[in-house]
């Protein structure tokens, strides 16, 4: 995903962990979205190592761990303006009761797998609107020069949860059930609930449209109507939708180093955040995008060749360094979005990364039913590396465009 599509946000300086987290709105957001993170992973892997006993479908198997993504478009394009509406902290607690419901319902024993895919695209349909609510509201309690830093900050910590979560999901499975795991999801998205109820203000006095169906639309016809802001979408979606693909076989490549591969890649990607976030300026950040899209895909090449553990572990680990690219990309969308519909732009920008996120492991799982699984891996690595290299000259010539009139 390259970044010199417009002029980098101007910061002198980078802001430091702490001093975000003193925000106290700021540290209610990140502890929230940590806990929902740490029981996402612990549900999805549950519900993948459920699927996989009871189907052995590489298909259904990565579908059931990345289907909810599928849903998250729908949010997109229907309601998602929710997320600039005039009571933020309301609209967030009641989306995380949604949520609360769908991570409890999973834990019903003897629950059919066909009403637990159906239970994934209902919650992935209110988690979109959840995250560009708490995206917008992200972008009300920090400035814009911490806004980098304060990204950076939550992807590491995602990628630390779902590190220590893939790790405790292979613990608690060889003691306990997937319905118990499920029980502890629950437990840890009602205290994310809780801990935003009691740190997050509400923002009565929000200039904002009446959101809808209708409001919705508008912004987002708006949104794709600039080529700049449709670049900056297509590449933060696609590259990186094809590796979670790659990632989502890896339950069906071997099961028994899956918990490894997946902690590894999540460790990768908690280390590209803090040295892309923390330590670059957004100029250098812009710069080294296109080579941390490279990264991102080519060590996947090597299963072409089935290495052994120790190797394959580090390949995954380098590449999802890859998936900071994704930082700089995100500042210049927020550059170029006018205040008022932050939230539903970033929550377009969240749905769509994450609706490609399913359609990748959908393709990778579809293709898996016809070839082995390491394969496949290869061949949507070498696709993205092929959109990489080809798209670079179109995202080159994007000219910096002001905020859009929406």
């Amino acid at each position: 995903m390259p970044t010199d599509t417009s002029t980098p946000i101007k910061t002198p300086t980078n802001t430091s962990y702490r001093a975000l987290l003193r925000n106290r709105e700021f540290a209610g957001l990140y502890a929230g979205l940590t806990l929902t993170v740490a029981a996402s992973t612990l549900s999805g892997f549950a519900l993948g190592t459920l699927v996989d006993r009871q189907t052995r479908s590489p298909f259904l198997t990565a579908v059931s761990m990345y289907g909810a993504t599928f849903a998250t478009v729908l949010g997109a394009l229907t309601l998602m303006s929710v997320a600039d509406g005039s009571r933020p902290r309301r609209t967030l607690l009641s989306l995380q009761c949604v949520s609360l419901a769908g991570a409890a319902t999973q834990a019903v024993p003897g629950l059919p797998l066909a009403a637990r895919f159906a239970l994934l695209l209902v919650v992935g349909f209110f988690q979109s609107l959840e995250t560009g609510t708490r995206m917008g509201l992200l972008a009300e309690v920090i400035p814009n020069s911490a806004y980098a830093s304060a990204r950076s900050l939550m992807n590491i910590t995602s990628g630390g949860m779902a590190v220590l979560g893939y790790a405790i999901g292979a613990v608690l499975l060889r003691h306990l059930g997937p319905r118990e795991v499920f029980i502890v999801a629950t437990a840890l998205v009602g205290t994310g609930l809780a801990v935003v109820a009691a740190t997050i203000r509400e923002r009565s006095i929000r200039l904002t449209r009446r959101p809808g169906l209708r409001q919705t639309w508008t912004t987002n016809i708006a949104l794709f109507s600039r080529s700049g802001q449709r670049a900056l979408l297509l590449n933060l979606w696609v590259p990186n939708g094809l590796i979670v693909g790659c990632e989502a076989l890896f339950i069906s490549y071997d099961p028994h180093i899956a918990s490894a591969l997946l902690a590894a890649g999540s460790a990768g990607m908690l280390l590209g955040d803090l040295t892309v976030g923390r330590l670059l300026t957004a100029d250098r950040r812009r710069r080294c995008a296109f080579a941390l899209r490279l990264l991102l895909a080519v060590p996947y090449l090597l299963f072409a060749v089935h290495p052994p553990l120790p190797v394959v572990t580090a390949a995954v680990f380098v590449a999802s360094a890859g998936f900071a690219a994704t930082l700089p990309l995100q500042e210049q969308l927020l550059a170029s979005t006018p205040d008022a519909v932050r939230g539903q732009v970033q929550g377009v920008e969240s749905a769509g990364r994450m609706t490609w996120q399913g359609i990748g492991a959908a393709i990778a799982g579809g293709v898996a039913q016809y070839l082995t699984p390491g394969t496949t891996i290869t061949v949507l690595a070498a696709v993205s590396v092929v959109i990489t290299v080809f798209s670079r000259p179109f995202v080159t010539r994007t000219r910096a465009e002001r905020r859009p009139g929406v």
